[in-house]
């Protein structure tokens, strides 16, 4: 609960905005003023249930054919934090790409499409964040991508239509 208050107490990076949103209105009426349209998409992962299946997400994954890039490069992602009621960490996120990933899992065969984000300036980072000790690099060299867990949001301005085969949303893999 404190590193939930701490988070949404802290001042926002260089280039970020940030909200700590405590309902669905007010994640909308974040995302929508950050993204100066009331004509969102909302990006999760999705995994989906299917008989026989474990689903579990710590499975190891292979990536499928059908990755869809959305087309904006401003998106608000909203992540849930831990706290007796529900708050959600919202922050917008700009220089960054936006994907629904395929997946399959190795051990069942189990399908999750993932909230992908890439985050392509990261020169504003904290040099202490996990993503470059995972990764073994410095902030600002190379774009940091992460999956988004399930039941954490990625808000994206419509592309219509909202169809795989648009000609406005890129197929990057067959």
């Amino acid at each position: 609960m404190k590193e939930t208050l701490d988070l949404c107490e802290s001042p926002a990076i260089k280039g970020e905005t940030r909200f700590c949103a405590t309902s669905l209105e007010s994640m909308v009426d974040f995302a929508t003023a950050q993204l100066g349209t009331n004509s969102l998409d909302v990006l999760s992962t999705l995994v989906h249930q299917e008989k026989g299946t474990k689903q579990q997400l710590h499975q190891s994954h292979v990536v499928q054919p059908g990755i869809v890039k959305m087309e904006s490069p401003v998106a608000v992602a909203c992540h849930s934090k831990p706290y007796p009621y529900a708050v959600f960490y919202c922050h917008k996120t700009m220089d960054s790409r936006s994907y629904i990933v395929p997946l399959m899992a190795e051990e069942d065969e189990s399908r999750v499409d993932a909230a992908v984000v890439c985050h392509d300036d990261t020169s504003h980072w904290d040099p202490r964040h996990a993503s470059f000790r995972m990764l073994g690099v410095e902030p600002g060299t190379v774009p940091i991508c992460h999956f988004l867990p399930p039941h954490h949001f990625l808000w994206v301005s419509k592309q219509q239509p909202w169809l795989p085969t648009s000609k406005n949303i890129s197929l990057l893999a067959s």
